[in-house]
């Protein structure tokens, strides 16, 4: 189910499930969500729920609704749009369509790694027979973009990582702060960490391996040093994630 996290000037005022098939938000306390602020009109906004897809609505306010920094009238929302009404910022998460784009980079990543590789002595020849000259081949054999290279290389180095997690399950171990030495069995199809309205990330469980995906904060995830990017990561035994400034050890039973 799809929910609003709630804060004001990056404090976490609560969170709200989006159970309606409309969401009233507004000055006046018979809203669904009221915020009594008297930069918010009384019936501010309103979130519609049709076929499985949100919408937020301006009510005509005084001061206008922005979604994403972009000021609107009507808007589909998407997972991790982030709607602001006066200084107050509701942000959408909808972990089910954070699964399909998993899902999506997924199949993507696996489609690059079946594409074949051209080895010299299979350098298509030309209709006539011959062999292309290098000014043909810049002209006929598509180039690989960088991100999507980059894909392929790490679906490949973490081969044999996935075989083993489709066989075993995993463990995230604290390494630091007052809950170092505890350990959470990934048990789940998706486990979030963090804390809400400062940094959250998911570890997704898919049949070939664990998956690591930014949704909320400023910040990226760190593994092994390394920051994350807006793609999801495969986690390989041993990585070490930093997140929010606490240290944990991802590793398979």
């Amino acid at each position: 189910m799809a929910k609003l996290i709630i804060t004001l000037d990056g404090l976490l005022l609560s969170e709200f499930e989006l159970d309606k098939e409309r969401i009233t938000i507004g000055r006046k306390p018979e809203n669904d969500i009221p915020i009594d602020n008297l930069a918010i009109s009384g019936e501010h906004a309103a979130i519609t729920i049709f076929n499985n897809d949100a919408f937020v609505e301006d009510l005509g306010s005084t001061n206008g609704t922005l979604v994403n920094e972009q000021p609107i009238t009507k808007h589909v929302l998407h997972h991790g749009d982030e709607i602001e009404i006066g200084k107050y910022r509701l942000k959408y998460v909808n972990v089910e369509e954070l699964g399909s784009k998993i899902e999506a980079h997924e199949k993507e990543a696996h489609e690059f790694e079946k594409t074949p590789t051209l080895r010299p002595n299979q350098i298509p020849t030309t209709l006539s027979g011959e062999k292309p000259t290098s000014d043909m081949m810049a002209h006929t054999i598509p180039l690989i973009m960088p991100e999507a290279a980059r894909r392929v290389e790490t679906t490949a180095a973490f081969g044999s990582t996935s075989a083993a997690a489709a066989e075993s399950h995993a463990v995230i171990q604290i390494l630091n702060g007052q809950n170092a030495g505890k350990e959470l069995d990934l048990t789940k199809t998706l486990t979030s960490l963090g804390k809400p309205g400062v940094q959250v990330a998911v570890i997704t469980r898919r049949p070939h391996g664990y998956f690591l995906t930014h949704v909320q904060g400023d910040h990226y995830p760190i593994v092994n040093g390394q920051p994350l990017d807006a793609h999801p990561r495969q986690l390989a035994d041993h990585d070490v994630i930093e997140l929010g400034g606490v240290k944990m050890e991802f590793y398979l039973k």
